[in-house]
């Protein structure tokens, strides 16, 4: 799946997240990365954007995908925007 179609699929999905739900349980660091994966952005384009680095990002992507109970980058992204 394109970058541009999936930032589509996700826009279809996209709604304010309810408390209450796994995707309260993270931290505002974990949002801004999972908002650069909504916005289609790579590891490298997140952590520049974050001033961390790429292995930053992906040990917050790994926890993010825990908490979620995801398994990939498009499922964390929905789930997320879905609630």
């Amino acid at each position: 799946m394109s970058a541009p179609i999936a930032r589509k699929v996700v826009q279809s999905f996209k709604t304010t997240p309810s408390r209450g739900d796994e995707s309260a349980d993270l931290s505002d660091r974990e949002r801004a990365v999972l908002d650069g994966l909504a916005e289609g952005l790579a590891y490298k384009q997140i952590a520049d954007q974050l001033q961390i680095s790429i292995h930053t990002v992906r040990n917050y992507i790994r926890r993010i995908y825990e908490k979620l109970h995801v398994r990939s980058r498009t499922e964390a992204v929905a789930k997320f925007l879905r609630k």
